[in-house]
């Protein structure tokens, strides 16, 4: 079957969309947590990048000479920022140091202020598709955090008394604004440097991440209380990726595990999913690992982070492997060995122009119902990618899925010898059902960032 027939096959089936987005309305709750903060964006072009480099005095051999993904002085950034944009990947470093982020703020500036934290970026994006009540986890709420939020009445957080409020309204005057720098480049911009040429190959971005409350799991008293009373129909969690081993992030991680049971407890027919997010401290992956995913339903991962687990799991060659081909065939393999070392009950992979899940036989969400919620979350990434926005849901509805998505998934379904995969997205391997899901891709695109967040969330609130 050639490709003019099969996106003719996938544009109908995309045709669900609008029906699901309709569904959604009906889910009564949902809760995220726990980061939210500001993104300061930055669009970094090839030639500022190399300005930036010659005035910090770097070389050639400074910047491919990185000893540990975190930041402790200015030209750690610009290394971040080298590495991802001459590799087309995403990447996330912290620092600990306020020196940087006062550097950040006087030298990188910002082009604008948006939501960030996957805690934030989720809230967002499950209030905008219309889930009856949201509540958001916020440990810092002044107003220029509120004003990230969308406003809608149906977006929650809770002001210093307690009082749940809709969530753009608030201002906790004595909490410090927490802002990240997010800085985004460009697919096929030029970067010179000693006479060479790097070419970057694909859009993306580096996060160069400063935030005293977030690296230590600050919680907000008030949201907790709501939870252990309450509960949620679903609950999107994240943020435990920003500790650090120095700052007793293994610790905090073990604390945290009696209260999401004590929300399981709560709302046992809840669906509970964690968002990976890149996790540099390996000692703070392997507990996210150990005593976090555990506890989920579900867990969402982009292709780096799917080669970060590996590396933690005992499969360093595989994940080395994975590095150098980053393929449908080779990240599918890959899930398969998470699947069998974390036990998680399901997991989605967002990859470029494909999203992909493995799920045990009989999961709450059934096969059908995951593609139908994939495609709902890839119609409206898409359009968040296209407009910079979430507010028109179905702008990119009707547009074809992307060629390499296809291409990965016939290579894919040759592999493992499920033809059907790549006309019904829907397979079998071992005991799990696979589901498979070409996306729409913008070529321009307005923004990346938290673009896996709403994936993987939309994905679970759109499977109705």
């Amino acid at each position: 079957m050639d490709t003019p027939e099969l996106k003719k096959i996938w544009k109908e089936k995309y045709q669900v969309v609008p029906s699901q987005i309709e569904k959604i309305k009906d889910i009564d709750s949902a809760a995220t947590g726990f980061n939210a903060n500001i993104d300061a964006v930055l669009k970094m072009s090839g030639k500022r990048l190399a300005d930036l480099i010659k005035a910090c005095g770097l070389s050639l051999k400074d910047l491919q000479n990185i000893k540990t993904k975190k930041i402790s002085e200015p030209a750690d950034v610009l290394k971040g920022v080298f590495k991802c944009f001459t590799n087309g990947i995403a990447e996330e470093w912290i620092t600990e140091e306020k020196s940087v982020f006062d550097w950040m703020s006087d030298t990188l500036k910002y082009d604008r202020l948006q939501m960030g934290g996957q805690g934030g970026i989720v809230g967002n994006a499950l209030a905008a598709v219309g889930v009856k009540k949201v509540y958001v986890h916020t440990n810092s709420l002044p107003a220029l955090q509120a004003k990230q939020f969308l406003s809608l009445k149906n977006l929650f957080s809770f002001d210093e008394n307690g009082k749940c409020k809709q969530a753009c309204k608030i201002n906790r005057k004595a909490d410090i604004p927490l802002i990240h720098w997010i800085i985004e480049f460009a697919r096929g911009d030029i970067l010179e440097l000693e006479g060479q040429k790097f070419r970057c190959p694909k859009a993306n971005r580096f996060i160069a991440t400063y935030d005293p409350l977030n690296l230590k799991l600050q919680t907000d008293a008030h949201f907790m209380a709501h939870m252990r009373n309450l509960g949620a129909d679903y609950v999107v969690l994240s943020g435990f990726h920003a500790l650090t081993s120095n700052n007793d992030g293994v610790k905090l991680i073990k604390n945290m595990v009696p209260e999401i049971k004590l929300w399981r407890k709560v709302a046992p027919k809840s669906i509970f999913h964690l968002e990976i997010a890149s996790t540099q401290d390996l000692s703070i992956r392997r507990a996210i690992i150990k005593h976090i995913a555990p506890l989920m339903d579900s867990i969402g991962v982009n292709e780096r982070e799917t080669i970060d687990l590996l590396e933690v799991l005992d499969e360093k060659a595989f994940a080395e492997r994975c590095a150098k081909q980053t393929t449908a065939e080779n990240l599918f393999a890959a899930l398969v060995k998470l699947k069998e070392k974390i036990g998680v009950p399901r997991i989605q992979l967002h990859m470029f122009g494909l999203y992909m899940v493995l799920q045990d036989s009989g999961f709450k969400i059934t096969p059908e119902q995951n593609l139908k919620g994939m495609m709902t979350a890839a119609t409206i990434a898409a359009a968040k990618a296209g407009t910079g926005k979430i507010d028109d849901l179905l702008w990119a509805h009707g547009r074809e899925v992307s060629d390499v998505g296809l291409i990965e998934i016939s290579d894919l379904a040759t592999s493992i010898s499920q033809s059907a995969l790549l006309t019904e997205g829907i397979g079998r391997y071992r005991a799990w059902d696979l589901i498979v899901c070409p996306t729409i891709l913008i070529e321009q695109p307005v923004t990346l960032v938290g673009m896996g967040d709403t994936i993987s969330s939309l994905s679970l609130v759109g499977a109705r």
